[in-house]
């Protein structure tokens, strides 16, 4: 089925003009934000020339800005050479050595502060650690570590020296972390005794001594940070205390001057089918989109206190927790543990008793603290909170509305912020202060972004709210450059389907007549109905406009007339309803009927406690489908917060 042919049914009206106050003082105004637009539009690779020029510290300039002659295999400012840790830090310490750069906060409530200066002379100690024993430029070191500062430490070590990092979440198995490290061929882990979350400990040396137990050969060390003070076995010649690897270093370490297209990281998406695949990310393009990003989507300022919930094991800790914002001078807030522990309060509490401006999460996050009602953050002042953001899955409109209204207090700008693991950093956004937004829409790519939808032929789809595949036609420097040891799967993955003339991003889309973009969900999340292509965002949609559903996740599930039926999974606001439950289906599904249209109505719904979701929150919508469609289930859970779910979902059939 052509994906010219999918449908957008959902129908969402309301715009939100940019506020006058936040645009007097934006970092971008309308005029230069059409400046760089036009710049871009005119002469791309002068344009990407003119910032690397103007926002890297290069210790040897680039002469060649853009090397396609092995496209799609890209290359940017090839022949420069730097250090993204020296950028990151070094740079900043004549103006900004006592500006606070981290602050920290454990789930049993501790606290800690680093300025500038505390952050490089602590990085430097442990990349002089790492040269101790044996790291050097180009290996690879697999970060495994609870989300505390020494895991941006340990990363920005790694670039100082040029050994590679990849990160793996806390919260995967061991299986999964030997995966990991032998796809990397990693010489070395990091880790710590455990991490704190929900109140309990994540056992991560334990996890780590399995999978080194099982494989691995090629770890000759593994740092490990007191973190919970729980004992734990240390292998004799391998294991070394983080604390004790640094005693008699010295606090500078010179940075490692590499080229631009040195690989910075990995980073290995889980998927739910197939091996991890191994993102390679280049140093120099790399920290461009990055810190580039940072300054324009959440206009940051010499006195905002920035913080991006997001782990750094994922791709949006690695942007905009350990790299953008770090170039960019700015103050980050990490937090260990889990949003609603012990209660629905953390999240907002934080951000009073830290000061939060700028607040950066995931839909799953609001919608989960949306659930609990407005009681709770009406509890704490967030009056500081200036912008907000939203980042991972489409954000229904429902949500958006709630963030707006309660957490904003209808005042601060959201921006919706479309991107990938691949892609780096921000590529579809609201710029604050500029773009009028819509609940739902990431409205308009940034400058320097080529974003498109086309259909089945690659030809451009130009009739507003008719979808199809969301590519990006020209390369951009953030971009990832390979799959780490698989070149092959890189090109079928993004660039075969349309002859290697645009990255396929895998989503689909639709554009309305305003020219904002619409995500309606992974291109294999768009289900065939009765010949009709919908996309499963906007069903979840509407279902969470409900006002008694607070979450939901829809699949297709075969049916022999139709080709798919829609399946939904709901999770009530309050007690989820037992025994006959015919009368308040039919009420959904007439609701959806209403809101969508009757193409889009559910045939099974199924209430549900909780959605089964990764400990970064996001929704396995594939192992839904397996449940929905009575399959057994192949795909990787070790990431799954809760594992019973999988029962408790089978159960309620």
């Amino acid at each position: 089925m052509s994906q010219s042919n999918i449908e957008s049914v959902l129908h969402e009206a309301r715009v939100f003009p940019a506020n006058p106050q936040f645009a007097r003082e934006a970092r971008i105004g309308d005029e230069s934000l059409a400046a760089l637009h036009r710049r871009a539009e005119s002469d791309p690779v002068g344009y990407w020339s003119d910032l690397a020029r103007s926002e890297i510290t290069w210790h040897k300039p680039f002469t060649q800005t853009l090397d396609d002659s092995a496209a799609p295999n890209y290359r940017w400012f090839a022949d420069g050479e730097l250090n993204v840790s020296y950028n990151c830090l070094d740079v900043h310490l004549a103006e900004h050595a006592n500006r606070t750069a981290i602050i920290f906060e454990g789930e049993p409530g501790d606290t800690r502060r680093l300025t500038y200066r505390q952050l490089h002379a602590e990085v430097c100690l442990f990349a002089n650690a790492l040269k101790a024993r044996g790291i050097r430029r180009g290996d690879r070191v697999v970060i495994y570590m609870p989300l505390v500062p020494e895991a941006v430490i340990a990363m920005q070590a790694c670039a100082r020296i040029g050994a590679i990092h990849s990160v793996v979440f806390g919260g995967f198995s061991a299986v999964s972390l030997k995966d990991r490290i032998e796809g990397a061929g990693a010489r070395c882990v990091i880790t710590a005794d455990g991490g704190r979350r929900g109140g309990n400990i994540v056992e991560l040396k334990a996890a780590t001594d399995k999978a080194l137990a099982e494989g691995c050969p090629t770890v000759e060390s593994v740092f490990v940070l007191q973190r919970t003070g729980e004992p734990v076995p240390m292998q004799a010649g391998r294991d070394i205390w983080w604390h004790e690897a640094i005693v008699g270093l010295s606090d500078q370490c010179e940075p490692e001057w590499v080229d631009a297209e040195h690989p910075l990281f990995l980073l290995y998406t889980s998927g739910s089918t197939g091996r991890p695949k191994g993102i390679q990310h280049s140093s120099a393009g790399y920290l461009l989109g990055a810190k580039m990003t940072s300054r324009w989507v959440f206009d940051l300022r010499v006195d905002d206190v920035f913080w991006c919930t997001a782990d750094v094991g994922w791709i949006t800790g690695h942007s905009y927790v350990t790299y953008g914002p770090l170039a960019a001078a700015a103050t980050i807030v990490m937090y260990e543990g889990a949003p609603t522990y012990p209660d629905g309060g953390r999240f907002w509490s934080l951000c009073e008793r830290h000061g939060v401006t700028v607040f950066y999460t995931a839909p799953t996050a609001i919608r989960a603290l949306m659930k609990l009602g407005e009681e709770i953050p009406a509890k704490y002042d967030l009056s500081k909170i200036r912008l907000l953001g939203s980042v991972g899955e489409p954000i229904n409109p429902e949500a958006w509305m709630w963030y707006h209204r309660v957490i904003g207090q209808g005042r601060c700008p959201i921006v919706d912020t479309w991107w990938q693991t691949e892609t780096g950093a921000i590529m579809i956004s609201p710029i604050p202060g500029v773009t009028p937004t819509k609940p739902g829409s990431c409205t308009q790519p940034l400058p320097g972004i080529f974003a498109d939808i086309v259909d089945d032929e690659g030809r451009s789809v130009t009739t507003p709210d008719a979808g199809g595949y969301l590519v990006i036609r020209k390369p951009w420097p953030s971009m990832l450059r390979t799959i780490w040891g698989d070149n092959e799967r890189y090109l079928k993955t993004y660039w075969e389907k349309f002859q290697n003339k645009f990255y396929v991003a895998g989503d689909s889309a639709h554009r309305d007549a305003d020219g904002y973009f619409w995500i309606m969900g992974r291109i294999d999340d768009v289900l065939n109905v009765a010949g009709h292509r919908l996309g499963t965002m906007e069903i979840e949609s509407a279902l969470v406009a409900h006002p008694r559903i607070a979450e939901a996740a829809v699949v297709g599930k075969q049916h022999e007339i139709k080709g798919e039926s829609v399946f939904a999974f709901v999770v009530c606001r309050g007690a989820r309803p037992t025994g006959d439950t015919r009368a308040f289906e039919k009420e959904l599904r007439d609701w959806v009927t209403e809101q969508l249209g009757a193409i889009a109505k559910p045939d099974d719904i199924r209430f549900a406690e909780n959605l089964p979701k990764t400990r970064s929150g996001k929704i396995m919508r594939r192992l839904l489908r397996a449940i929905a469609r009575g399959e057994p289930i192949t795909q990787d859970v070790s990431t799954l917060e809760n594992p019973a779910i999988i029962d408790q979902l089978r159960g309620l059939g």
